[in-house]
């Protein structure tokens, strides 16, 4: 799939920092993305990989250090569920969702959905829909197409019909937009215009580009980088008054020590007074009644030019 359909996704001029403001007078939001996801690849979710050490290490012990840090701290995290996650295991959106978290679509098994004929990418979205609405008790609002550990891109991928699609299937948001570092809007239609609202998500900011990927050794010993990572955007975004985004995998972060290092991460961030800490659907729900996009979509001509050869 070229770049550009997956990526160049609106023309909107973004916030300024002086224009930006958050409920209450917070001076940052924080979001937390748990993607609970075991895909190995594009092809998303198989039987088979539901029986590895490293899945069962996920949904399990991994996932309840994640929580336990969340809970020290007083979090709450938007969960991103493949459909099929939650028919495996009934018991965990509930939980959750007991918890104070949120349940967002990831697919319905986290599959590439980039080659699929737009009434089989619909049907899925129908069938993933269905059975997280069954599960949790209410129908998702926000849907992610995270990247996958064998994916070729960064930002995971997505059809030309799947904004579209979501819009259709009656959406709020969609979970991992790389456009801006604040939420904006996914333009599927100029003329209309038709968009979607996208929250930020930085690749650089998902643990398993630090653990999943080591370029030396397992990871286990250089995952302090990713809590650098962390801490240095964390602190030049708080000072702007924008928006911090993180996504984390429980078996990448579910690790004692990298757990730790999460732990170490929230206890710096809650010393910074001022800190918006909504689900996915409280920060949708709130852009969209403060920036609307009758008001806020400033669309204009697009200044990309194609050259013979280019993969645009």
């Amino acid at each position: 799939m070229p770049w550009k359909q997956g990526y160049t996704i609106s023309d909107e001029k973004t916030i300024p920092d002086a224009d930006l403001r958050w409920p209450d007078g917070n001076r940052c939001c924080v979001s937390i993305t748990v993607d609970l996801s075991v895909a190995p690849g594009p092809e998303g979710i198989r039987a088979r990989d539901f029986r590895t050490s490293e899945a069962f290490f996920a949904l399990n012990d991994g996932l309840e250090q994640v929580l336990s840090v969340l809970r020290q701290h007083s979090f709450r995290a938007t969960f991103a569920m493949p459909a099929v996650i939650a028919e495996i295991r009934p018991d965990l959106a509930p939980m959750l969702v007991g918890q104070g978290h949120e349940i967002a679509a990831n697919g319905f098994r986290h599959e590439d959905v980039s080659a699929l004929a737009r009434d089989e990418e619909a049907a899925r979205i129908a069938a993933a829909t269905d059975i997280l609405t069954k599960a949790i008790g209410y129908k998702p609002a926000g849907w992610f197409s995270l990247p996958r550990q064998g994916d070729p891109f960064a930002g995971g991928t997505i059809s030309p019909h799947t904004m579209d699609l979501l819009i259709d299937a009656g959406y709020e948001w969609f979970g991992n937009g790389l456009a801006d570092d604040i939420p904006h809007y996914w333009v599927t239609d100029v003329a209309a215009p038709r968009a979607i609202l996208a929250l930020p998500y930085y690749y650089h900011f998902d643990d398993q580009f630090f653990l999943m990927f080591p370029a030396k050794g397992t990871g286990l010993e250089h995952a302090d980088a990713l809590f650098r990572n962390w801490r240095a955007e964390f602190e030049a975004q708080y000072k702007r008054g924008r928006h911090f985004s993180m996504t984390l995998h429980p078996q990448g972060s579910g690790w004692c020590n990298r757990a730790a290092l999460l732990d170490r991460f929230l206890t710096h961030a809650r010393s910074y007074p001022g800190l918006w800490n909504p689900t996915g659907t409280e920060c949708a729900r709130y852009w969209q009644k403060t920036y609307p996009p009758g008001t806020y979509l400033a669309l204009a001509p697009s200044v990309w030019t194609d050259y013979p050869g280019s993969l645009s």
